[in-house]
Order: C-alpha cells, then structure tokens, then sequence
C-alpha cells in the first residue's frame, strides 16, 4: 500500500491535478495532505519529514500539487513494479543516469509536461525500470523501511530545491540503488526558462533561483568525497569546481548554442 505525501500551497491546482487522479484509483491508498498556503514550512524537506511521520504504507510517495496520474491503476501497478525490483532506496519517474555525454543524453522518462500534456523533450523513453544517480523532484518513492533510516536532509536542504537529488545520492552511499520508472504522468511545470528574460537571466547568472545555488553549494561539499560530479534535471556539476564559475560556463554554452540555431535558421530562409 501507498502513503501518498504531498505539501501543497495552492487549493485549486491541488484539487484539479493530484486528488482529481487519486480519486479513480482501484486500489486502496493512505493520503497525507501537509497545508502550506501561509508559509507554515520553509522548506519541503522539513514539510515532508512532518508529513511521513503520519506514513503507514509500504511505500511512502512524496508527490507535488499539480501532478495527475493519468491512470486509475497507477498506483497498483507501480506497486507492482518496485515489488519486482527488491531492494531500492528510491524511485522516481523522471531521473538522471550517469550514462550519457551531455545533459540530455542522461535523462530518462516518460513523463508528460506542458498544457497541451505533450511528452517532456528530454532525455530517452524507458521501457523498464532503470537505475540513476538522481530524480527529479515532482515524485518519489521511497519503501517505508528506507525512510525509517533516511529522512530529507534540513540543514543541506532548507528551501524548495534539490531535496531530492540529496536524498538519491544519500541512498547511494548507504548502499540502496535508485531507480526511475516506466510510469507515465502528466506534471503541470514550463522549466526555470520559461518566462525569464535573456537579460534577467544573464544578470543573475542563471535560469534558477538563487536559493537553488546555496543549496547546490551545500550538496558538493557534502557530496564531494562520493561523487565526482553531480547530475540533475536542471543541470550537471562538477563538484571539484566553484559553483560560480560552472553557473558562468553553462551560461556561455547555452549562448553559443543560440548562435548556432540562430544562424541555421538564417541558411534554412
């Protein structure tokens, strides 16, 4: 059986994504609904923590606001799945391999995104359950026995970012595999781009909030001995080089790229 977790600060995007694609579902689930429309937590790993202690599941499903299922067997048949598997410390639905050149090449998912519930044009399609360094925030699942011994790191994590990514590195090196699943869903999110300026973003060095940075900062130092470098849906890091200078690099690759499609295009008219 699930526990499903979830911290949400907006009723309606609750109710139209999340609990609209719970409610069909055919096997029976516990439902932890954490309250942060006025600001109660700070961060999600503090939320969660708060909202697992209530879990009574197998597995507990730490899950955003504006995520549908897309199937009323979700559930069961995910349950299925990491059955199947053996032992796992988390899994996801969007994840990060360590195999691959570049960014793109490394992410593995199905998962829909975007109003017109379009598949997210990033990474590869799996067909079976697959091992990652990382998942993306938007869902996890993590057996309740793993979580006795694990919970969400407060201090390295005290915003809205890379909690999870923390939390899949921090399974690794106590010896559980990460895993990302061949299970669809539909997650209402544009990316860090979307509706941010080329100058906004040029000034503040990158596409992502600022807290996101100083938390970045915190998982290389934490991670540094274990990992050479750290992959996740918003970017690789290498964490034997300064933040700053890898927000600058990725800032003048992403510009280059421009220029190239820009020129393309010119030759194509």
């Amino acid at each position: 059986m699930f526990t499903v977790v979830c911290v949400y600060s907006n009723n309606k995007a609750l109710n139209d994504y999340l609990l609209k694609s719970l409610e069909g579902q055919n096997t029976k689930f516990q439902l932890v609904l954490i309250d942060n429309i006025e600001g109660r937590f700070k961060s999600a790993a503090q939320a969660y923590n708060y909202g697992a202690a209530e879990a009574s599941g197998k597995y507990i499903m730490f899950v955003h606001q504006d995520v549908d299922l897309c199937s009323a067997s979700w559930l069961s048949d995910t349950e299925t799945i990491l059955d199947s598997i053996g032992k796992f410390g988390a899994a996801g639905v969007a994840g990060m391999s360590e195999t691959g050149r570049k960014l793109k090449d490394r992410g593995r998912n199905i998962i829909l995104n975007h109003e017109d519930h379009s598949p997210w044009k990033f990474g590869h399609p799996i067909e079976k359950p697959e091992k990652v360094q990382t998942n993306d925030e938007c869902l996890l699942i993590v057996p309740g026995t793993v979580f006795d011994v694990l919970k969400f790191d407060e201090d390295a994590c005290d915003n809205w970012h890379l909690y999870v990514v923390d939390y899949c590195l921090s399974c690794k090196k106590l010896g559980y595999d990460v895993y990302v699943l061949p299970k669809s869903i539909y997650h209402r999110s544009t990316g860090p781009w979307h509706n941010r300026s080329r100058i906004r973003i040029l000034l503040s060095l990158g596409a992502l909030p600022e807290t996101y940075y100083r938390t970045l900062y915190k998982l290389i130092k934490k991670h540094k001995l274990d990992y050479r470098h750290i992959y996740t849906s918003n970017g690789e890091w290498n964490t034997y080089q300064p933040v700053y200078i890898q927000r600058i690099l990725v800032l003048v690759k992403a510009g280059f790229e421009l220029a190239i499609q820009n020129i393309r295009e010119m030759f194509k008219k």
